[in-house]
C-alpha cells in the first residue's frame, strides 16, 4: 500500500497572508514542514496540495524544489484537492498535514500511520480529543474513507475542513484515536498569525537545528520559557471551523 502525505498549503490566508512562505530560521516555513514529513519512515511520498490560482505559483515551485510532488485545485474546496492528490499520486493511504504546523514530528506521524494500519481503521488521528500540542495534528485515512468523505460532505465548511465529518458523524467510520503520554493540548505551536511565527522562531533558537528537534525536546524548551507560555490574545484552537460549523447549523435551523 502506498502512503502519501498531503500537505495543504496556500498563500491566501486572511490572518497571515503568505505565511507558508514566511521565513523561519532562514527558510520558508513550508520547507520545514516538507522536510519533517519526509523524515517519517512510513511515508512513501510527500505532496503539497495547493490552489490553482497564480498567487500559489511560488508554493508549487517551492514544493518541487523541496522534493515534494504537487497537486493544484480549488482554493476553498480543500477536500477536492485531497481527492485529486490521492488520484494523481496513487495513494492507498493519505496522511493529512496542514501548512501551519512547522514543528510536525515525523515520529508522531509514524505513530498515527501505525495505529490506523494495526486496527485496519478507516481513519486515525491525534486530534480528537486533543492531547498533543496544537501544531502537531496528524490525520491518516484510507482512499476509500476519502471517497466517502467526498460523497457525504455536502456543506461548504465540511469541504474546507476535509475530515470534519469523521468527528461529526463517527458512526460512519471505523476510527482510531492516538493520545499523547500526557495532556499537552494547552501548548500552542501552530502558526495562524505573525505572533505565532515569532514564538516558534524564538523556541527553535533554543534548540539544535539538525536534526530537526522532536516533540520531547520542543516541549522541554517551551516549558522552561515563561514568555513562550504566555499565549494571551492568540486564536483559539479550531476557531474558524467552530465558527463556520455553528453558522451552518444556525442557517439550517433558521431555514
Amino acid at each position: 500500500m502506498t502512503t502519501v502525505a498531503v500537505i495543504q498549503a496556500r498563500c491566501g490566508s486572511t490572518r497571515f497572508p503568505r505565511k507558508v512562505l514566511a521565513p523561519l530560521q532562514g527558510r520558508p516555513m513550508l520547507a520545514h514542514i516538507i522536510e519533517r514529513v519526509s523524515r517519517a519512515t512510513l511515508v512513501d511520498r510527500v505532496v503539497v496540495a495547493t490552489t490553482d490560482g497564480t498567487i500559489d505559483n511560488e508554493v508549487a515551485t517551492l514544493a518541487c524544489a523541496s522534493g515534494a510532488g504537487v497537486t493544484r485545485g480549488p482554493e476553498d474546496d480543500v477536500l477536492t484537492r485531497y481527492v485529486m492528490a490521492a488520484r494523481e499520486h496513487d495513494a492507498d493511504v493519505i496522511v493529512r498535514i496542514t501548512a501551519d504546523c512547522p514543528l510536525t514530528d515525523p515520529a508522531v506521524v509514524d505513530s498515527v500511520i501505525s495505529a490506523r494500519s494495526r486496527d485496519d481503521a478507516d481513519y486515525a488521528s491525534n486530534v480528537e480529543p486533543p492531547t498533543f500540542p496544537e501544531g502537531y495534528d496528524c490525520e491518516v485515512f484510507t482512499d476509500a474513507c476519502l471517497q466517502r468523505l467526498d460523497a457525504e460532505a455536502n456543506a461548504d465548511y465540511l469541504r474546507e475542513h476535509v475530515t470534519a465529518l469523521t468527528r461529526e458523524r463517527p458512526d460512519l467510520f471505523r476510527i482510531v484515536r492516538v493520545a499523547c503520554d500526557r495532556d499537552l493540548s494547552w501548548i500552542r505551536l501552530t502558526v495562524d498569525v505573525p505572533a505565532d511565527l515569532a514564538r516558534v522562531e524564538a523556541l527553535l533558537s533554543k534548540l539544535p537545528a539538525t536534526p530537526p528537534p522532536g516533540l520531547a525536546a520542543v516541549v522541554a524548551a517551551f516549558e522552561l520559557d515563561p514568555a513562550l507560555r504566555d499565549q494571551t490574545g492568540l486564536p483559539l484552537r479550531n476557531e474558524r471551523y467552530h465558527a463556520q460549523r455553528d453558522a451552518a447549523r444556525r442557517e439550517h435551523v433558521g431555514g
